[in-house]
């Protein structure tokens, strides 16, 4: 199972850079935020998620009200992410996740959005603490235990976007992803995330 995880994971990566090579490099980077955030549920397990936005579609309405405009854009991102989570306790559940898959986000005129994230590539990995096998009669250490699983996520959040910045929103999420063949069965996990996204672009105002 694993292999063919990694396999589908290549190809998705392969495909998105010969995508990218196709746009210019300007169009890149107006069209890509990459975020930084906290992942976990505060309680027992903790850690970082890196990751980038790639923007696919946008559709803006503008309806006219006595107050002004009202502006309200829709849009679906290409969604990528790496992060690490432990338990700085005890140390027992330790792993390494990647995910990748869709965004979709509504923004309102004053900039507050919602979203859900659908990233049905996903993949994550154990790591255990010291641990040893025995083969015959002898003990042997074994190098990075631990094991990997098929992990899909959908992710439900709120957010703000920030016109004209380099620090371009923050966000919000809760984060459902499910382990699968976790013991013969799926072992879900709940988890709390929440940073800012940044657009290395210069923008105008």
């Amino acid at each position: 199972m694993e292999k063919y995880i990694l396999v589908i994971l290549c190809l998705f990566v392969i495909t998105s850079h010969a995508q990218n090579k196709m746009e210019s490099t300007t169009s890149f980077l107006d069209k890509t935020e990459f975020k930084i955030g906290y992942s976990g549920n505060i309680i027992w397990n903790n850690g970082l998620n890196f990751g980038a936005e790639y923007l696919w579609k946008e559709k803006v309405k503008i309806k006219e009200r006595k107050r002004g405009q009202k502006r309200i854009t829709h849009q679906f991102l290409f969604d990528g992410n790496l992060g690490i989570t432990t338990n700085f306790a005890t140390k027992t559940d330790t792993g390494v996740f990647t995910n990748y898959g869709l965004i979709w986000r509504r923004t309102n005129t004053k900039g507050k959005q919602i979203s859900i994230a659908l990233n049905p590539l996903g993949y994550y990995r154990s790591f255990l603490p010291e641990t040893y096998e025995v083969k015959g009669d002898n003990v042997n250490k074994v190098f990075l235990p631990g094991r990997g699983y098929y992990a899909p996520s959908i992710s439900i959040g709120l957010g703000k976007l920030r016109k004209g910045k380099k620090r371009s929103g923050s966000y919000f999420n809760l984060n459902l992803m499910l382990r699968t063949r976790y013991n013969a069965t799926t072992l879900p996990s709940i988890s709390l995330q929440y940073g800012y996204r940044f657009n290395f672009k210069k923008r105008k105002q």
